[in-house]
C-alpha cells in the first residue's frame, strides 16, 4: 500500500520543500515551515469546475488579430466598492478581501448580495448557518429577492449547487473554511487554500462569474496562507480600521482593472456599513476654538481630494531619551522632517517629544502633508494655534524648500468647497500658471520660513 505524500510548505510565502528546513530561503522567515499531506486522490463527483464550451484548446494568434472589445462592468450598487473596482465589477474576476476577525468583511459582502438589484448572487459560507446569515441580512435590509445563501464547505458539492442556481455572482465567505476532497489535509492549510482558489479561479474565467473571497489575516497583517494566493487573485482589498471605531476603509492592493490608489471609507452603523462620500467632512473635528498643534492638509488618494487633519505634541522629553511616534504617517519621514526644522529653521527639538496622529484613522503616504505637518509640530512647540480656515499642500525637501505638488488645481478647489479662506502652496506651483480667479486665497511659498512668517506675521 503506497504511503501518503507529504510536503513541508512555508505559511508566508507558499514555498514548499521536501525536508523541514529552518529558515525560509524564500522570504527568510523562521520556523514558519509545516508538514501536509498532498497526495491527490480520485474525488466522488465532480473535482472541479468543467465547462464544456471551454474544453477546446486554445490556438496561438497574431496581436494584431485579436478582438478589440469594450470592457463591460457589473453595476454593484455601491459607488465607494465601484471606485476601488476601477468603476465596477469585471465579469469574471477573482477578488480577494483581506481584513482583521469582526472588522465587518461578511457585512460589506452580504449586503453587496441582498442589495444588487437585478442579479442572481450565491453566498457561500463556511463560517455561519443560514439562520445567522438571515438575521443579519434582515438588519441590512433585503432588496435583491435572487439572493441565494448556501452554508457549505465541500468544493465538490458547492459546483452542484452552482451548477443548478446558475449565479451571476459567487461569494465565498471565507476562503479558510474550504476543502477539496483531492486533498488530503486538513482546511486552511497552504495546499487546500490553494487547490480551492485554483478551482474558484477555473470557475470565474470559464464561466465569465465574479467570484468574491473573504480572506483572514495573521498577527503580522498579511492575509492567511501563503502569498501566491494573491498572485492567483485579479483584485486584492485590504479592509483596515479599529474594530472599536466607527470608520472603515477599503484599499486597493493589487487591482488588473484599474488604479491601485483609490481609497473607499464606510461608517459602521446598526443597518451595517454605510459609504461615506464626503470624507473632508467627517474627518475633520469640528472645534469651536482654536487649539496649537492642528494643521489642515489636503491630499489625494487615488482620483479623490480630501482633507485630513494632523495633530502634533511636543513636549520636554522626561526620560532623557526624546520620544518619537507618528499615527497614520510614516515615522521615518517624520524624523527626516524633524530634522530639516532643526537644521534649516533653528528649533531645538532634538531633546523634546514629538508626537503625530493623522485623525480618522487616515494613513496616508501623500508628499503634499509634509507642509501641514511642519507647521503642526511648529504650532505645538510655540504652542500658538494655526489661524482658522487655512490649509496647507506642499512638499518638504531637505533643504527646507516647498516642492511643487501634483493637481493642485483639485486641492485648491476640494479646500474652498469644504470653506476655507487659505491654502498655502509651492511657489513653483503657481509659477508661470495664468492668473485666475480662485475662490479662496492662494498663499504662494518657497521655503518653510515663509510659510512661518504667513503665519504669525513675524520672526522666530
Amino acid at each position: 500500500m503506497a504511503t501518503n505524500k507529504t510536503q513541508f510548505y512555508c505559511q508566508s510565502c507558499g514555498f514548499q520543500s521536501p525536508k523541514w528546513l529552518g529558515k525560509c530561503p524564500s522570504c527568510g522567515s523562521w520556523n514558519s515551515f509545516v508538514e501536509e499531506v498532498v497526495q491527490k486522490k480520485k474525488a466522488s463527483g465532480s473535482a472541479s469546475w468543467v465547462n464544456s464550451e471551454k474544453m477546446r484548446a486554445p490556438k496561438p494568434v497574431r496581436i494584431s488579430e485579436v478582438e478589440q472589445r469594450d470592457q463591460m462592468r457589473l453595476n454593484s450598487g455601491d459607488e465607494e466598492l465601484n471606485r476601488i473596482l476601477g468603476g465596477g465589477i469585471v465579469p469574471g474576476s477573482l477578488i480577494l478581501l483581506g481584513g482583521e476577525p469582526g472588522i465587518g468583511k461578511s457585512t460589506l459582502m452580504l449586503q453587496l448580495a441582498v442589495r444588487s438589484m437585478n442579479m442572481k448572487v450565491l453566498y457561500v459560507s463556511g463560517e455561519e448557518s443560514e439562520q445567522q446569515i438571515r438575521m443579519r441580512a434582515g438588519r441590512i435590509g433585503i432588496q435583491n429577492n435572487e439572493c441565494f445563501i448556501l452554508a457549505e464547505t465541500q468544493m465538490q458539492r458547492i459546483f452542484q449547487h452552482i451548477t443548478e442556481v446558475q449565479p451571476e455572482l459567487l461569494v465565498i465567505d471565507s476562503i479558510q473554511t474550504l476543502q477539496t476532497e483531492t486533498i488530503e489535509s486538513s482546511p486552511g492549510s497552504v495546499s487546500q487554500i490553494r487547490e480551492c482558489t485554483a478551482e474558484l479561479l477555473r470557475f470565474a474565467k470559464e464561466s465569465n462569474t465574479p467570484v468574491f473571497l473573504i480572506g483572514h489575516i495573521t498577527k503580522e497583517g498579511n492575509i492567511a496562507g501563503p502569498k501566491i494566493l494573491e498572485h492567483m487573485v485579479d483584485v486584492v482589498l485590504q479592509f483596515e480600521g479599529d474594530r472599536h471605531h466607527l470608520y472603515r476603509i477599503v484599499r486597493s492592493a493589487k487591482n488588473r482593472f484599474g488604479s491601485t490608489a483609490e481609497l473607499g471609507i464606510y461608517e459602521m452603523v446598526g443597518e451595517g456599513l454605510r459609504e461615506v462620500n464626503n470624507p473632508s467632512q467627517v474627518l475633520l473635528s469640528q472645534l469651536d476654538e482654536p487649539f496649537s498643534g492642528i494643521a489642515i492638509s489636503v491630499t489625494v488618494e487615488g482620483a479623490r481630494p480630501m482633507l485630513i487633519e494632523t495633530q502634533a505634541l511636543v513636549s520636554t522629553a522626561v526620560y532623557g531619551t526624546p520620544q518619537r511616534s507618528g499615527t497614520g504617517f510614516d515615522l521615518r519621514r517624520l524624523n527626516m522632517l524633524l530634522a530639516v526644522i532643526e537644521k534649516r529653521c533653528g528649533f531645538k527639538l532634538g531633546q523634546k517629544d514629538v508626537f503625530l496622529n493623522v485623525t480618522g484613522g487616515i494613513r496616508t503616504e501623500d508628499p503634499a502633508v509634509d507642509l501641514g505637518v511642519i507647521c503642526a509640530i511648529l504650532s505645538s512647540d510655540l504652542d500658538m494655534p494655526i489661524p482658522a480656515k487655512t490649509c496647507f499642500a506642499g512638499e518638504v525637501g531637505l533643504s527646507g524648500e516647498i516642492r511643487p505638488v501634483s493637481r493642485v488645481d483639485q486641492r485648491i478647489a476640494e479646500a474652498a468647497r469644504m470653506g476655507f479662506a487659505k491654502i498655502l502652496v509651492s511657489e513653483y506651483n503657481v509659477k508661470g500658471q495664468p492668473s485666475v480667479k480662485s475662490p479662496i486665497q492662494i498663499i504662494p511659498v518657497r521655503k518653510i520660513e515663509e510659510a512661518f512668517r504667513v503665519l504669525y506675521g513675524g520672526g522666530q
